[in-house]
């Protein structure tokens, strides 16, 4: 069965995360995505990961999970042969999508007015750290500076988070406004051009404080006590009682075993719960050192109270709840290897693992041939190392 996309052709110019992440979310759903890599500069995700049998052939686990079904053309489009040969497969693309710093293709003759002269219907996507505008416009980034320029790393109280969470989501969001450009297209007849921000993006996953911040700048950052990590006899305990009405659930629930902490049963708005927080965090905390947190969290579900313990990431990839979902899927390249494959389920069309992520230049030829190039011009750009 073909994938929803099946019949999409993108052309992806990327590096990294964001751009790769963003292809790869077509390439799961049968998009033909060809990725463009510079033969003596190829994606450095190639070798990253914990094995260096596959770090050494330039397919490691980092490169892995952004880069199954794709194509593989590496072509130097620094060289005016090489630019002239992506102009040839861009003129039957659907989408191009790049991640270099803003001004990087259009000084090549590779921006938005230069492709869409050869393809007028193309969604040109450029997807830069804090986009094509203002006084950072050209400055290069990558996720943890984001999170530090975002305010992302302050909130979390000066420690940044441990994954980079700001580049995948950046894909989402640019995949996202690739789709809505590919429908508008359908009405309209016409391509467009996109400038995703990494910094936006950032600042989107915070748009309750960002724009609260904006109204009241000196107001105090909340603790909700029903939304923090407690301690516990055993393990770490998150809770997640944010309405009013599940703190009155929790209060009934500590009475029920024998704990009481009469405030909670009084909580009927946000302002109570603002108010009285740290009261109630400091009185469940003395409750909660009672019993393990996985003690604690059976007996909050019993309740329809959300509760977690906190688990390693070594838990969480092997929980009976990722395996119902079947989320990790055996790599093409090695079934021993098992990758993510997508965050949702389709009854049909849906994201598949088909294809072994290539390694460099694997399609090259093939692509070319493709774009209407003849065999002693494939064989000139070869031989001039223009393509490998």
């Amino acid at each position: 069965m073909n994938g929803a996309l099946h019949g999409i052709k993108i052309i992806e110019i990327s590096q990294v995360l964001a751009a790769p992440f963003c292809g790869y979310q077509f390439a799961l759903l049968g998009a033909d995505v060809i990725k463009v890599e510079i033969p003596d500069l190829p994606d450095c995700a190639r070798g990253r990961g914990p094995l260096s049998t596959l770090n050494d052939k330039g397919v490691g686990l980092t490169y892995q999970v952004q880069a199954s079904n794709k194509k593989s053309l590496a072509l130097d489009i620094r060289t005016e042969r090489g630019r002239e040969a992506l102009l040839h497969i861009v003129k039957d693309a659907d989408v191009f999508i790049e991640n270099y710093a803003t001004g990087t293709l259009q000084n090549l003759g590779l921006g938005y007015d230069d492709i869409k002269t050869h393809n007028r219907k193309i969604i040109y996507c450029a997807m830069t750290g804090y986009g094509d505008e203002g006084p950072k416009a050209y400055k290069g980034a990558y996720d943890n500076t984001i999170q530090a320029a975002s305010g992302t790393v302050a909130q979390c109280n000066g420690v940044k988070p441990g994954l980079s969470f700001v580049d995948y989501a950046a894909g989402y969001s640019a995949a996202f406004a690739i789709a809505a450009a590919l429908l508008q297209r359908q009405r309209t007849g016409e391509g467009c051009y996109i400038s995703a921000s990494m910094l936006e993006v950032a600042l989107s996953l915070m748009a309750p404080e960002a724009a609260a911040k904006q109204v009241a700048p000196d107001a105090p950052k909340r603790f909700e006590a029903g939304l923090q990590t407690y301690e516990t006899a055993e393990g770490i305990l998150i809770l997640g009682a944010f309405k009013p009405s599940q703190y009155r659930k929790l209060g009934t629930c500590f009475k029920d075993l024998g704990y009481d902490i009469p405030l909670l049963a009084d909580i009927q708005t946000w302002e109570d719960v603002w108010m009285h927080s740290d009261t109630m965090r400091s009185e469940m905390s003395e409750v909660l050192m009672e019993k393990s947190a996985a003690t604690w969290q059976k007996h909050f579900e019993l309740r329809d109270i959300p509760a977690e313990r906190v688990a390693t990431l070594e838990e969480a990839v092997s929980t009976n709840q990722t395996l119902a979902r079947g989320y990790f899927k055996p790599s093409p390249i090695d079934a021993d290897i098992t990758l993510p494959l997508a965050a949702y389920h389709m009854s049909q069309g849906g994201p598949e693992l088909t294809i072994a992520p290539p390694v460099l230049g694997q399609h090259s030829r093939n692509i070319l041939e493709s774009a209407g190039l003849s065999p002693a011009e494939i064989d000139r750009l070869f031989a001039e190392g223009v393509v490998v």
